[in-house]
């Protein structure tokens, strides 16, 4: 049994050998990300990838503006200090997802 086989993750997808879970930081964005990726290309398996960055990106951003937005209570003022963005940019990026 390897160290990952210890490792409780909500998945049909076994998590291979290539990821090594923090020691104390198993709750870290960071690790559930590579989780997430790992049992991507597990499961796409030989299958080519194209525009994985942009499509990483979608997929973390959008929960990213709704729980901020949710949290500032809809004020872009906030939301745009707090995401480090100005605010002409969160609007395009909320308007991009549907959220506005």
């Amino acid at each position: 049994m390897n160290e990952l086989d210890e490792v409780t993750v909500d998945s049909n997808y076994p998590i291979s050998g290539q990821i090594r879970p923090p020691v104390n930081n198993q709750h870290s964005l960071r690790f559930h990300v590579e989780i997430a990726l790992t049992r991507y290309f597990q499961h796409i398996e030989d299958e080519p990838v194209r525009n994985l960055h942009q499509m990483v990106m979608a997929e973390v951003e959008a929960p990213l503006l709704r729980a901020v937005m949710q949290r500032t209570g809809n004020n872009q003022s906030k939301a745009s200090i707090m995401l480090g963005l100005n605010r002409g940019t969160l609007r395009t990026k909320l308007k991009q997802y549907g959220l506005l």
